[in-house]
């Protein structure tokens, strides 16, 4: 049960990210790397503004309208002028701009680990499982954060505008739909995804400047596997990728060294991932589910 449990929540934590970078490729066709940055901005604005006193809840609002802008800011004024050149171009572009985010926060805000200003409560049993009351909180949100996206994109006619573009742009804005502003919305909604989950996770503990270096491999490994451009095809992919990262940490591996235990470290994790990545398109190249890519 604490396996199923933990795996949970590494899932979520991959999850908002991970859906937002799926989201954003489905219509500009490049998968921006930068998007796993944009959580730690969002998750540091976030405690910047609860330091001035501002209430928690709206300032995870706040920063996270605040990244969605940001991220739209970017997209309009480098993003389009690189993929004009080469969608490669842009990817290298979104890792730099990454770089100079990291950069610009490590500056503002040291390299110290940091959380939100919670009440800090013991960790309670259930059924076997230690769970705490915030990570109660930030899954519950994160889920209906999933549900009302499921709900705008297929419930919504803005919705529907989303999975036309996305299906054959040219076609869409031959039928009417205004594909400029409805790409302006999904960049806006992946920027507020992401800093979302950024925040989610400052919740449940704290965070550093090099959280979203930590989480770039396992967020694209998940869009990657569940088929990158299908936004719900990278929840499956986080819910196995952190399967497979939280099975590799929890086994004993003294069975191998002789030892009564051993278990590998955290580092480890990635690795695990990455290879049931390769496994698994070795059958499976375009992901678990259909998707546009043709190569990764």
């Amino acid at each position: 049960m604490q396996f199923l449990f933990d795996t949970l929540f590494r899932a979520v934590d991959l999850a908002l990210i991970a859906v937002a970078l799926s989201s954003v490729y489905s219509l500009i066709r490049f998968p921006n790397v930068a998007l796993v940055q944009y959580a730690v901005v969002g998750a540091f604005t976030g405690m910047a503004l609860q330091k001035q006193g501002v209430p928690l809840v709206l300032a995870i609002a706040i920063s996270a309208l605040l990244v969605g802008l940001l991220a739209q800011l970017f997209n309009r004024f480098l993003f389009q002028r690189l993929l004009r050149l080469d969608p490669a171009i842009a990817l290298i572009g979104s890792l730099a701009l990454s770089m100079v985010l990291s950069a610009i926060f490590l500056l503002g805000f040291g390299p110290a680990a940091q959380r939100f200003s919670v009440p800090v409560a013991p960790a309670t049993r259930f059924l076997g499982i230690r769970i705490t009351e915030m990570q109660i909180l930030s899954g519950g949100v994160t889920i209906l954060i999933l549900i009302g996206f499921a709900l705008l994109l297929f419930r919504t006619p803005l919705g529907r505008d989303m999975r036309a573009v996305s299906n054959n742009a040219v076609l869409s804005a031959a039928s009417g739909v205004n594909n400029g502003r409805v790409t302006a919305f999904v960049v806006f909604l992946s920027g507020l995804l992401a800093a979302l989950g950024g925040s989610m996770l400052a919740l449940r503990g704290s965070v550093s400047i090099d959280m979203g270096t930590n989480m770039l491999l396992s967020v694209f490994a998940a869009a990657i596997l569940g088929g990158l451009g299908n936004a719900f095809g990278a929840v499956v992919g986080a819910i196995i990728i952190a399967a497979a990262e939280t099975l590799v940490t929890n086994v004993n591996f003294g069975f191998l060294t002789g030892q009564e235990f051993f278990f590998l470290p955290a580092s480890y994790a990635p690795a695990a991932s990455f290879a049931l990545l390769i496994a698994i398109l070795l059958f499976r190249p375009k992901g678990i589910f259909v998707s546009e890519v043709t190569r990764v």
